[in-house]
């Protein structure tokens, strides 16, 4: 199954409070199983930089990727960046 990396940048007019953020993750973790049943989650991490989280997936249908980047976008109030990503040994054998 192909994998695909979502960074995401939270508006940061979408919460008054840091502490909101936890049940902003649980609707947007909500949507995302319940409209995309064919998308993995991998992992997801924090981050410190431009991005505020990256959430690592694997779907077949580069469709459903498209609805999860948008689903952030629009639950979670955030800018995402979606890209594809090739493991590494996969990568230099291509060579």
């Amino acid at each position: 199954m192909p994998t695909y990396v979502i960074l995401s940048e939270l508006d940061p007019k979408a919460m008054r409070d840091p502490s909101e953020f936890r049940q902003l993750a649980e609707t947007v973790a909500k949507k995302i199983r319940e409209q995309c049943p064919n998308v993995r989650l991998k992992e997801s991490y924090a981050l410190m930089g431009r991005f505020d989280v990256i959430d690592i997936i694997e779907a077949d249908n580069p469709t459903d990727v498209e609805k999860v980047a948008m689903i952030i976008r629009c639950y979670g109030h955030a800018m995402t960046e979606t890209l594809h990503a090739t493991p590494w040994k996969d990568f230099l054998s291509q060579l």
